[in-house]
Order: C-alpha cells, then sequence, then structure tokens
C-alpha cells in the first residue's frame, strides 16, 4: 500500500544512485560551481540573438534605470510617453521625473486602499479579500493605466526638477512605514464602522488620515513642485508656441539653437501643451489562454485600481496572434508599444555575454537536470508558474518571410550596463509562451477588435485570481 509519508530508504536508494550516471555527476559540478542559470545556458544557440531588426525606432539616448524598485510599469509607460515629448519638440533625448509619479501614485494607493477598507469594513478580518487588502497595501507594482491616470490628473514634469531620492531607488524602507501606519489607520476605519458610524463619518475621518502620507512622501521624495519654469532646447519642427521659443548662440558661440521658454507653468499644462496624452486612445490586449478565461471578454480587477475617479484597468483576453499584429502595426508606425511578460523565465541575468537574451532555446534547463519542466501556457497561469511581472516596451520587430514576428527588441528599465545597452533580444517564441500582455493606441488595431473594447461589458474577477499574476 502507498504510504503519505517520505520513504527514508528510497531516497537513500536515490542518494547512493545519483553519482553512478556521468550526465548527473556532469550536471553536478557545474552547477554547485556556477549556479543554475549559468550552468544550463546553450552558448552556441544564445549566440544567434543579435541586436539587428528590421523595424527599429529611433528611441531616446538616455536608458532609464527603477533601481531596487518595483516601478517597471511607471517606467515603461513613461518611456512610450516620452516618444511623444521627442517628437512633439523635435528633441531627441528626455526623460519624465519618475519620482514625481511615484509621489502621487503612493498618495492615490493610501487613498484609494483606505477607501476600500471602508467599502470591506463589514467583513471580518480574515476574509480573503480583506487579507489581500492589508497584504501589499502600498506596494511598488502597477499597470500603463495606472501611471497614465496620475499623468492625467497630476500631470508630469522633466525628471531635472525632481531626480529620485534615496527612498525610491530602494523602496523596501519607505513602503514599510507606509505599510505600517496604513494598516493602524484601517484598524481605526474598522473600530469605527463596528461602531455604527456612517459612511459619510468614515470617509471624513479618511480625509483627516491622509495629510500624514503627505507629509512621509514629502520626506522621502521631496516635495514635488506646483508650478516651474521651463527651458529646454527644441528643433526647428517642434510643435510648440512659437512666441515662447528664441534663437541664440550656444555656450562656445557656435552654431544657434532654439530655446523653449514657457514660465509658471504647472505639471498638468506641461503634458497638455507637450505630452499631448489622450488616455482613450489606448487599448490594451492580453494574452490569458485557458478553460476558465474565454477569449474576447474584457476583465477587470476587484479593488486594484490605485487612482478613485481614473479610467479603470480593463483588459480585452485575445488569442495571440492579435497581440503580435498590433504591437508590429504599432512599430511599423514609429510607436513604441508598453508590453508586459514573465521576464525570469530562462532569462540569462548574470551572464557576461547573453544577459539581454529572452529565447527558448537560449537555456536548457531540462537537458541539465535531466528533468522534464514543459508546461502549457494556460497550465502554467492556472498553477501560477507564470505571470505577468515585468512591464517594458517593444523598439524593434524582425519580421519573417510570411510577416510573423520572429523576434523583438526590448527597452528594459535596468539601466544601460544590462543586456545590449539596456535593450533585450525577445525571441518571438519565448514572448508567446511567456508573455501576454500590449497596449497600442486604436489606430493600430482592426475595428474587430475595437468593436469588442468599446462594447463589451467589464466583468470583475477577484483580487487573487489566478490569471492576474500581473505586475
Amino acid at each position: 500500500m502507498a504510504s503519505d509519508e517520505l520513504d527514508l530508504s528510497a531516497v537513500n536508494e536515490l542518494t547512493n544512485e545519483f553519482a553512478s550516471v556521468r550526465a548527473n555527476r556532469v550536471a553536478r559540478n557545474s552547477v554547485t560551481a556556477l549556479g543554475v542559470v549559468e550552468a544550463s545556458v546553450d552558448r552556441r544557440q544564445a549566440r544567434n540573438y543579435q541586436d539587428t531588426f528590421g523595424v527599429s525606432l529611433k528611441a531616446a539616448k538616455t536608458v532609464t534605470g527603477q533601481r531596487h524598485s518595483g516601478r517597471c510599469w511607471m517606467f515603461s509607460t513613461l518611456n512610450v510617453l516620452r516618444s511623444k515629448v521627442l517628437a512633439n519638440l523635435d528633441i531627441d533625448d528626455f526623460e519624465f521625473s519618475q519620482n514625481y509619479i511615484q509621489f502621487y501614485d503612493k498618495l492615490e494607493r493610501c487613498n484609494s486602499r483606505l477607501e476600500y477598507v471602508i467599502d470591506t469594513a463589514g467583513q471580518p478580518w480574515n476574509d480573503r479579500e480583506v487579507t489581500q487588502l492589508m497584504l501589499t497595501p502600498v506596494d511598488d507594482g502597477g499597470q500603463f493605466v495606472f501611471c497614465c491616470n496620475i499623468v492625467k490628473k497630476w500631470g508630469a514634469i522633466p525628471k531635472a526638477l525632481m531626480p529620485d531620492t534615496a527612498c525610491n531607488k530602494d523602496t523596501a524602507q519607505m513602503n514599510a512605514l507606509l505599510t505600517t501606519l496604513l494598516r493602524k489607520d484601517a484598524t481605526i476605519l474598522r473600530k469605527m464602522a463596528a461602531k455604527g458610524a456612517t459612511l459619510e463619518e468614515l470617509r471624513a475621518k479618511k480625509q483627516e488620515m491622509l495629510p500624514e502620507f503627505h507629509q512621509i512622501l514629502c520626506c522621502c521624495l521631496g516635495e514635488p513642485p506646483v508650478t516651474f519654469d521651463l527651458t529646454m532646447e527644441v528643433g526647428e519642427n517642434a510643435d510648440v508656441d512659437k512666441a515662447k521659443v528664441s534663437r541664440q548662440l550656444s555656450a562656445n558661440g557656435g552654431q544657434e539653437r532654439l530655446v523653449l521658454r514657457d514660465h509658471g507653468i504647472t505639471p498638468q499644462q506641461f503634458v497638455e501643451r507637450y505630452v499631448k496624452l489622450d488616455l482613450s486612445q489606448y487599448v490594451e490586449l492580453v494574452n490569458f489562454p485557458g478553460e476558465t478565461r474565454p477569449y474576447e471578454h474584457a476583465y477587470g480587477i476587484r479593488y486594484f485600481d490605485p487612482v478613485i475617479g481614473g479610467q479603470r484597468l480593463r483588459f480585452l483576453n485575445m488569442p495571440m496572434e492579435d497581440l503580435e499584429n498590433a504591437a508590429v502595426e504599432s512599430l511599423k508606425a514609429g510607436v513604441p508599444a508598453f508590453m508586459m511578460c514573465a521576464v525570469n523565465k530562462k532569462l540569462m541575468r548574470k551572464d557576461e555575454d547573453f544577459s539581454g537574451v529572452l529565447a527558448l532555446d537560449g537555456m536548457d534547463l531540462d537537458g541539465t537536470f535531466g528533468v522534464d519542466l514543459s508546461q502549457t501556457k494556460a497550465e502554467m497561469i492556472d498553477d501560477r508558474e507564470c505571470g505577468m511581472t515585468h512591464c517594458m516596451a517593444f523598439q524593434g520587430v524582425e519580421l519573417g518571410e510570411d510577416g510573423k514576428p520572429v523576434a523583438w527588441r526590448v527597452e528594459n528599465s535596468w539601466g544601460d550596463d544590462f543586456g545590449f545597452d539596456g535593450y533585450l533580444v525577445m525571441d518571438a517564441d519565448w514572448f508567446r509562451l511567456y508573455g501576454g500582455d500590449v497596449v497600442v493606441e486604436r489606430r493600430f488595431l482592426p475595428q474587430r477588435i475595437l468593436d469588442l473594447w468599446d462594447t463589451l461589458p467589464l466583468e470583475d474577477v477577484d483580487y487573487w485570481d489566478n490569471m492576474l499574476a500581473i505586475g
């Protein structure tokens, strides 16, 4: 009869037999000396992936770096939006202040999370929904629409006006402090609700709590400017108020340059004049196959959106071919596309030569360990082996003779010393298995998808749903 215990003698027999197989000895020696990744890199295959693409956009000179934080969604969204600034100002480099966006993202998260606490105050502490709300109430993760909602409401500024601080280069300590205060305030609100406080009274108390979060953020990130003077060089074809542009010689008395001066503007005016963001023009497509996740359905996540009153997270589940076609059309038009994937799958992160390669055949884990690790994408979503944990931006694509993607050029936010000067080369088959989220403008989608996006009802799923292991 089979036992529910781990059999000591059987395990000892496995241990004694292990070294009798030559392949086991080679694998053991390699992995113990080098680690799992380095021992499993297939260098013959990995060397085939080069940073050369048939369709490749001219990106900004600056490669962004999120440091020790989970702000990839913010960096990748701003990397997409800055392409608009480059075009509108006719310049070749620009970087938004991620610190400014993070300040208001954290403040909005504290407000919305306390609002969700009020909404669930009648449920017990050990209710799964309440537990989930309290686990990571002020974490770093996010989405394209989350960043755009901040930009739309609070505006944006150039990085020089509010650069990163120690607290968003490594966000752990700041997040822990905000979380402690939020949990304390959540307890106060729940106790008030248990004693019969009205919704109006609970929200009034919440408003009294918010200044303390603002104070912590000012200490950690600095005070965000309410107005500022914009002075920057622009190109001849800049789409700006010509009355605000003057010609002047460069500092060394050489070539004449154009300088834009816009004094006393708000961050919202900067977005209105120089970013020209229209959030309604973006559509988010995902590929989450599975019996419980039918295609041509629009999903959202209850108690997930951090900006109350902003555009809600909404994504349309579609076959992967639709995501690929949308990204290709965007790139052909010269517009980068936001994307998400499970970036750590077969990522040769510490390999000196191939850290920037994401390919199914670039690493042979099955061969190294002598086990079969293969699963379908649907299975990996169900058992949480695969989730959309990292956000980047498509900047190029290589197309095969059939017009389908062969490989993608991806702008990352891990600095310029990673990968191919900050970029990754992603095999198309790798993205089909481990990728699953693309955001593009409406103009790059066929009418049949737009009709679904515009008319399908939003289906809210639980905060912990297995299809939503997303960054």
